[in-house]
């Protein structure tokens, strides 16, 4: 397993010059890959899901766009892996955004990776005029666009939402069989179609039964479908404080000290998972959040640590 960050493209230090600080560092530290996410809106009356209400953090109030900040840190960077988590891919054109995946993958010489997801956020469905309703066979429909327009010359699709004229599309990912696509999942239906149709699947670290529980899922309904589980990546995403100090009481797993995390990160050797990507909200300044992720990297035995591939 190797490890990743989010970087700072929101929050009280985000800025240009923090996002390329911590990509810098991070691939300094021996860290496998950098990670943006995507916000479109941060509702003036309040954000809900559902129609029931969802409490949204300050944070989110301004927020650097997810594929534009990696392909700056393409440039800043020489072989830390370049990840979204997530874009939620019903709320863009699929061929528009297969070219955006793909020039990414062409300016960082093959180091993208497209973490997909659906997003939950009413308001921001009504923004892009996109019905919840089918969302879940609009991003099938949307993943396989982007194969296609990812693969050989004419590319073409016909579906229910979705269809490109045979074409040229082009550029073309500098990775083989394109972009890597992990899809965001924790209930059985999402967990289900990144079984079926993604290359990975991408979990939230709620706790080390709800990675486990969703874990096994996934590779039983890959090996029904007659995929070769090994070929398949787990990248986990843990939004957890990483602290100074040991945090007591019922501390959240994959969150406390660099010592306890690693504690944790020991749990998920049994598991297989092949990444673990961390976004703490916690730190106040740049400078902390470095230091907090060197001690972690310091924590982590030398040979936990690889390249995400």
């Amino acid at each position: 397993m190797d490890l990743g960050v989010v970087l700072p493209t929101s929050g009280p230090y985000a800025s240009v010059k923090a996002i390329t600080r911590v990509a810098r560092e991070a691939e300094q530290l021996g860290y496998g890959a950098v990670w943006t996410y995507e916000r479109l809106l941060y509702p003036t009356a309040g954000a809900t899901s559902g129609g029931r209400p969802q409490p949204l953090p300050d944070y989110y109030a301004s927020t650097f766009e997810p594929i534009e900040t990696l392909s700056y840190v393409a440039a800043c960077t020489e072989r830390i892996r370049l990840g979204t988590s997530v874009v939620n891919a019903i709320f863009h054109n699929p061929v528009v955004l297969a070219r955006r995946f793909a020039t990414l993958d062409q300016l960082s010489g093959g180091r993208a990776i497209a973490g997909l997801g659906l997003g939950w956020m009413d308001q921001e469905y009504e923004a892009v005029g996109v019905s919840q309703r089918t969302r879940g066979e609009a991003l099938e429909e949307a993943i396989g666009v982007l194969r296609a327009a990812w693969g050989a010359d004419p590319v073409g699709f016909q579906g229910k939402h979705y269809a490109v004229p045979s074409s040229a599309i082009n550029p073309k990912p500098v990775q083989r069989s394109g972009v890597p696509i992990v899809l965001a999942a924790m209930v059985p239906a999402a967990i289900d179609r990144a079984a079926r149709v993604a290359d990975g699947l991408h979990p939230v670290a709620f706790s080390y039964e709800s990675l486990e529980e969703a874990v096994t899922r996934f590779r039983a309904t890959a090996r029904e479908a007659g995929r070769a589980v090994a070929d398949l990546r787990v990248v986990v995403r843990a939004n957890t404080p990483i602290t100074s100090s040991d945090l007591g009481g019922e501390r959240p797993f994959l969150g406390g000290s660099a010592r306890q995390i690693a504690a944790d990160l020991d749990r998920l050797v049994g598991l297989e998972v092949d990444h673990v990507l961390f976004a703490d909200g916690t730190s106040t300044t740049v400078d902390e959040a470095l230091r907090r992720l060197a001690e972690l990297r310091e924590a982590v035995p030398t040979a936990r640590w690889r390249t995400l591939a």
